[in-house]
């Protein structure tokens, strides 16, 4: 029988298949062959999806609105359920902020789920958090889209593709956080 532990990557593997496909595009149509080259005809133009409605303004992020309807989908069809709890960086309680776990919660106990999180924070408080976080042994890369602070892959429980555990990522105003940077490509909050 195989080991738990082989199961458990398999799940996951899966799992992460499951979620990078929802993120996924769908592959343009090749262009319809007629024969006559100096008339070429034009693909008949794929259908569009409808989007997803956008939350007003006003609403509260919860743990089904911080990731996408079709991801929420997905983790209920594996029966999966999320439990909301206050959003912690480093020692700081985070005002306002939303930390969102996934997984099956009915089932057998197991290391398999999902966490996300969100919330507003000013960039003075930002700094501060970076500083206790890289103080810890996180690592910080600036790039374009923010500033990502990372656990260290030597001491991560999961990574992702990319070799990065969790991960916070800090732009104006805001902080969104998963359990591997993949993972925030899934946070969709603020809707706009």
């Amino acid at each position: 029988m195989p080991s738990t532990r082989i199961l458990g990557t398999a799940a996951a593997l899966a799992l992460s298949a499951v979620l990078l496909s929802a993120c996924a595009g769908t592959p343009e149509a090749a262009p319809e062959d007629t024969g006559n080259a100096k008339t070429p005809t034009a693909a008949a133009p794929e259908p569009s999806a409808t989007p997803e409605p956008a939350p007003a303004s006003t609403e509260d992020p919860t743990c089904t609105t911080i990731i996408g309807a079709s991801v929420v989908a997905d983790f209920e069809s594996l029966g999966w359920s999320s439990q909301a709890s206050p959003l912690y960086i480093g020692s700081t309680e985070i005002e306002d902020g939303l930390q969102c776990m996934w997984a099956d919660f009915e089932g057998p106990a197991g290391d398999h789920g999902q966490m996300f999180g969100w919330a507003p924070v000013s960039d003075a408080d930002a700094v501060d958090l970076q500083e206790e976080l890289q103080s810890q042994g996180w690592l910080r890369e600036e790039d374009p889209a923010g500033v990502y602070i990372t656990e260290s892959a030597d001491t991560a429980i999961a990574t992702d593709a990319e070799g990065y555990g969790m991960t916070y990522l800090f732009t104006s105003g805001q902080v969104k956080v998963a359990d591997t940077k993949q993972g925030l490509l899934l946070i969709e909050w603020p809707k706009s």
